[in-house]
């Protein structure tokens, strides 16, 4: 099957990224979107993008998988017809798109997977976009090795056809982790797709392509087939914990159909409620990375069930991989279920029972039963023995030997447990959840964060006229002597062995990508100081004291902190990068005019 309309696309800009970041910030969406025809295609020449760049800065295409009696599971349709898959790619997204046969989904489901991007096709727009991920929580920045699976599927009887059903998936790929976001855009045209079929979905992209850009921080109307999704991506700047959109309290804008507190976030206590009394237990073994398997009776619970996991840690990146649905057809499955190592710092969920059997060697398995509706308190699951995982009937529970760390805090079981009872909201259960594991992070994260800051070299030490100095080394055992007077205590009530909780942290994943991140950005504070310090000295003196190769030498070296400081997005001062091209030009300019037409040339100021 293929799609009228487009060929494939050329390069994605005519201009360099600034140009065509700078269009993709200005473009102003109507409410009312009009039918695709050549305007449009003038109209986004005018704006300095290409038809699809704006559709490209939200999805990388949009998959129709159906069902064939001889090849089983296919993709139909690829929209827009040039993008680009491997095959391995389209075969990760036929049998992720599909439920296991055991889950037994009739009528409608949604859920989410997450597979490995080929090596070698990881060049596209989303380099041109790249700029929007500095301004994003670290949560929700985009993995380059990564894509986003987001599925509707939909399985009816259907008498018509040979196998009696109707099977097919809409499923949208992407690399923003924004789950709620994609499964309620789905919500909107799945339905009415799977009765309209090709030219609804060319229309619906047509609508995606003229959406504004993912900018952090700014409230976004974004319209599709006739409804308008108000959303607000978070930022980095945002205080962790809250909800931005303002506009939920004030008066209702006719326009608007759909507003969106949260593009990312699941339903936290809905995944939570079976093992709640084991959440903090949970919250460690995913803090500490450890191998951690989801099994569940659909696609659907295992999805959400592994997204909450992951994001229980937050506002910590979770850094090893974790694949919401996993199946025995995965490019990864051999890799994940070899007996011949270690099982890996991974959260897999799955749904067929052969994984009872295979990944029976895996120190922590999660089995869930069905997830109950908000207001029912399903039995809780006790923390069994994983020999006691042997039969693929299997009762739901936590099995694994693991000791926490921590004493169990009862004071949140109890809050929660009176939730249920006076039949209050899930959607309030899960704001309660959700700051009971941020305050925990918190107090975790502070005494690292205070630690490191202290490896900093102190301002007068930076000079303009030598190299910016070195962080400091971060020592474990020093770090631990630190923890006697401000650690977790002093913020938190939890009682246990928090320093053998540090230990075994600092081996793992989590803090090998937190640390990185955060010595990277202390590295770029350093570079902006030593810029700004540049900045401050009177730069005509000094080359009135030297020669003139060693003030070319200086220009060429001013010019590459220009170009530095651009490219790695230094933390500089809004007027730092102003001054110093003054600066840069007042030198050329006092020097002999042969030398200002060479150093002119060698790049801009």
């Amino acid at each position: 099957m293929a799609l009228r309309g487009l060929a494939g696309a050329g390069p994605s800009s005519h201009g360099p990224v600034d140009e065509v970041v700078a269009a993709v910030q200005e473009k102003d969406l109507p409410a009312v979107v009009a039918a695709p025809g050549e305007d449009e295609e003038i109209e986004g020449r005018s704006r300095g993008l290409l038809r699809w760049d704006g559709f490209s800065a939200w999805l990388h295409c949009v998959c129709v998988v159906g069902f064939d009696l001889e090849l089983g599971q296919a993709v139909e349709v690829i929209y827009p017809q040039h993008s680009k898959l491997t095959d391995k790619e389209k075969t990760n997204i036929c049998y992720l798109s599909f439920p296991d046969s055991n889950s037994g989904c009739l009528g409608d489901t949604q859920f989410c997977f997450r597979f490995r991007q080929s090596s070698g096709q990881r060049m596209s727009l989303h380099c041109l976009l790249d700029h929007f991920d500095k301004d994003l929580p670290v949560y929700l920045k985009k993995d380059p090795a990564y894509f986003y699976g987001y599925v509707y599927f939909r399985q009816v009887r259907d008498k018509t056809l040979k196998r009696g059903y109707f099977q097919k998936s809409l499923v949208l790929i992407s690399k923003l982790p924004y789950i709620h976001f994609f499964h309620t855009v789905l919500k909107q045209i799945a339905p009415e797709y799977f009765e309209k079929s090709d030219p609804y979905l060319e229309a619906a992209c047509n609508d995606v392509d003229r959406w504004p850009a993912p900018v952090p921080g700014k409230t976004l109307l974004l319209p599709i087939m006739g409804v308008v999704i108000k959303v607000r991506i978070p930022t980095c700047h945002d205080k962790p914990g809250t909800t931005q959109i303002v506009q939920l309290t004030q008066q209702p804008d006719t326009h608007i159909s759909v507003v969106l507190p949260t593009v990312h976030e699941v339903d936290l206590f809905r995944c939570f409620c079976p093992v709640f009394f084991h959440s903090q237990m949970l919250w460690e073994l995913v803090l500490l990375g450890e191998p951690l398997v989801v099994m569940a009776p659909s696609p659907s619970e295992s999805s959400e069930t592994v997204l909450a996991l992951v994001s229980c840690i937050s506002p910590l990146k979770y850094c090893s991989d974790f694949r919401p649905y996993f199946t025995i057809h995965d490019s990864e499955f051999k890799e994940y279920t070899t007996r011949t190592q270690a099982p890996p710092s991974v959260i897999l969920g799955v749904t067929n029972p052969f994984f009872a059997k295979t990944l029976q060697h895996w120190p922590h398995i999660i089995r869930i039963g069905d997830l109950k509706p908000a207001g029912e308190l399903p039995k809780q699951v006790k923390v069994k023995k994983l020999k006691n995982l042997k039969t693929l009937d299997s009762k739901p529970g936590v099995y694994t030997s693991y000791k926490p760390y921590l004493s169990r805090d009862e004071e949140i079981i109890k809050q929660l447990q009176k939730g249920v009872q006076q039949k209050r909201p899930s959607e309030a259960q899960s704001v309660i959840l959700r700051r009971y594991f941020l305050e925990l992070t918190q107090s975790f994260i502070i005494p690292l964060e205070r630690y490191v800051a202290s490896l900093m070299p102190l301002q007068k030490s930076i000079s303009p006229w030598k190299s910016p100095p070195q962080l400091r080394q971060f020592l474990p055992e020093e770090f631990m002597k630190t923890l006697e007077k401000a650690g977790p205590q002093l913020t938190s009530i939890i009682k246990g062995d928090w320093i053998g909780l540090y230990r075994h942290f600092l081996k793992s994943p989590n803090f090998d990508g937190w640390f990185r991140t955060r010595w990277k950005e202390m590295t770029q504070k350093l570079e902006a100081l030593h810029l700004e310090a540049l900045c401050e000295e009177d730069l005509l003196l000094w080359i009135q004291k030297h020669t003139e190769v060693e003030t070319v030498d200086l220009v060429l070296k001013l010019k590459n902190k220009l170009v530095q400081a651009d490219r790695d997005h230094l933390p500089v001062k809004p007027d730092t990068m102003e001054k110093l091209r003054t600066h840069i030009d007042a030198i050329i300019l006092a020097l002999p005019e042969d030398l200002q037409g060479i150093l002119l040339k060698t790049g801009k100021t």
